[in-house]
């Protein structure tokens, strides 16, 4: 039997995750799980995040996954070392790849770190670079709207570039010159980004590490699919009408199996 790379988030951030995924390992097939019915995880207690994960990851078992994507900052920085401890299948976050590759770019040792508002007080991508490099200074910044507005489809104009500018000015004049994008939905505003931070700073894409780390898990496991081309899959707790206007942003073209799960 063949078996899938399982995905999950809150939400339909973790698209970015899987469009890297199909990108780097075409002949995969993916199971997405967007828990869309309980979104957003970042206002949820610590041990309300675990419950959902452990429920996420156990659809996601039933669906015979051989490894599963935790596709949320939110559960990579609240849950992801306790749910761990519950299961067998290799589990990866997007944190710690991000943080890897981060300070292996860094020059000055001035790292930036830009994500929802719950992440950054989690300090967990502060603390995980400190782990690696005591040496590096960290300056982490909440930037709340840019989510809704990837969400609106709104990637550039006067509005987006404004907004950008205003969260991200204590970074450039911190003088970082590696920023990790530490929310899913970042990366569709790079451009923006980019601009506002000045075009020497390297952004670090969680999502394009996460696959690396993912391919070389499934390589070292003898896991890798020699298919040519795999099948995605995607299931969401609510909505699925909305989920799939909404994935196209992310993917770029559209998701065509999507299926509503009543009980996670």
């Amino acid at each position: 039997m063949i078996k899938s790379i399982g995905v999950f988030d809150s939400g339909v951030g973790g698209l970015t995750v899987v469009k890297e995924l199909i990108r780097q390992l075409p002949g995969e097939d993916i199971i997405y799980f967007g828990d869309t019915a309980r979104v957003p995880y970042g206002t949820k207690s610590k041990e309300t995040v675990i419950r959902f994960s452990i429920e996420n990851i156990l659809f996601l078992l039933k669906q015979e996954v051989k490894l599963i994507c935790v596709a949320c900052n939110t559960v990579s920085s609240v849950a992801l070392p306790v749910i761990k401890q519950y299961f067998k299948v290799p589990i990866v976050g997007v944190i710690t790849p991000g943080v890897r590759e981060a300070v292996y770019a860094t020059k000055n040792k001035r790292i930036g770190v830009i994500g929802t508002s719950s992440t950054v007080k989690s300090r967990t991508y502060e603390n995980e670079i400190k782990q690696l490099d005591h040496k590096v200074s960290v300056m982490a910044k909440a930037c709340p709207l840019f989510v809704p507005f990837v969400e609106e489809g709104w990637f550039s104009g006067k509005v987006v570039a404004q907004v950008a500018k205003t969260y991200l000015k204590p970074l450039r004049d911190a003088g970082v010159d590696t920023v990790i994008l530490g929310c899913t939905h970042y990366p569709l505003l790079k451009a923006v980004i980019k601009e506002a931070l000045g075009k020497d700073v390297i952004l670090i894409d969680s999502a394009q590490q996460v696959a690396i780390e993912v391919k070389e898990i499934l390589s070292a496991e003898g896991l890798l699919s020699k298919a040519r081309r795999g099948r995605h899959r995607f299931y969401v707790s609510d909505n699925p009408e909305g989920f799939s206007a909404l994935a196209k942003r992310f993917l770029g073209h559209d998701a065509r199996e999507v299926s509503k799960v009543n009980n996670v």
